[in-house]
């Protein structure tokens, strides 16, 4: 009786609904949703985006092409200077996610874009192979002449915040290879090349078992700031906006967060 009590119920409040004029958006609303306006925005963008995003991106962009079904984004992924450099070069693209504020204001004073805003924040952390053959367990066994380590090149985000955190703890490291970007130290610790490397945490996380994280103190520890702006010589600067404000949003935001990133 009370199953059949419930029932007549919501058929009597739906039918109220209906003798209201009420439409989809309005039992939406009622049952507490939202619901999504229909998508204007079309176009092909292509967005340049530091190494370390490339797993949080590429789910952030087909969030952003499923709320857009007229909009397709492609990613380029590398280090934020080489990128940057593509960018000065005339490169066709139409957003750039830099992993440094001083790659992104060449960017700007070239006058390839403006109004950058800092959408996240990454720390570093060591990556060493799952056995750890080199028993590396903190900054200064990077010091031993026994120990290989590998960093990225010292133009690179990922190789400037290196830096700051050896000169934090008052230590210097010799790097048997000097990577292009971060994924590039993270594959010669998963291939077992070098005993550790430094890399961001996110990358820490985003290779799962194949590599293990040894934290760096937080007293010594250096993080770096991730701006994204629009490319003033976008084909379709509408859409490129949207994706900027996508990233921004509390969707783009989570993804960000459960990737390891802190927010700005």
């Amino acid at each position: 009786m009370r199953r059949l009590a419930v029932a007549v119920l919501t058929v009597a409040t739906l039918v109220g609904l209906s003798g209201c004029g009420a439409n989809a958006s309005d039992v939406a609303a009622s049952a507490g949703r939202t619901p999504s306006a229909p998508s204007s925005l079309t176009g092909d963008i292509t967005v340049l985006a530091a190494a370390s995003l490339n797993e949080s991106f590429t789910t952030i962009g087909r969030q952003f092409e499923e709320a857009h079904p007229g909009v397709t984004v492609t990613f380029s992924f590398a280090a934020s200077s080489a990128l940057a450099t593509q960018i000065g070069d005339g490169a066709p693209a139409d957003v750039f996610a830099s992993a440094s504020t001083t790659t992104m204001d060449d960017v700007v004073a070239a006058g390839a874009a403006s109004d950058p805003v800092v959408f996240a924040t990454n720390r570093m952390e060591l990556a060493v192979p799952p056995t750890n053959p080199g028993k590396v367990t903190g900054l200064d066994d990077l010091t031993h002449p026994a120990t290989t380590t590998a960093l990225c090149q010292p133009q690179v985000p990922c190789g400037a915040t290196a830096a700051k955190v050896f000169a934090n703890a008052g230590i210097a490291v010799t790097p048997v290879t000097l990577e292009p970007d971060v994924k590039s130290v993270l594959s010669k610790v998963q291939l077992g090349e070098v005993d550790a490397g430094v890399v961001y945490v996110t990358d820490v996380k985003a290779a799962g078992d194949k590599v293990k994280g040894v934290e760096i103190a937080d007293d010594v520890n250096a993080s770096t700031d991730y701006p994204i702006a629009p490319l003033l010589h976008s084909a379709h600067p509408d859409v490129a906006a949207a994706f900027v404000d996508w990233v921004l949003s509390p969707d783009g935001q989570s993804v960000l967060s459960a990737a390891g990133f802190r927010a700005p």
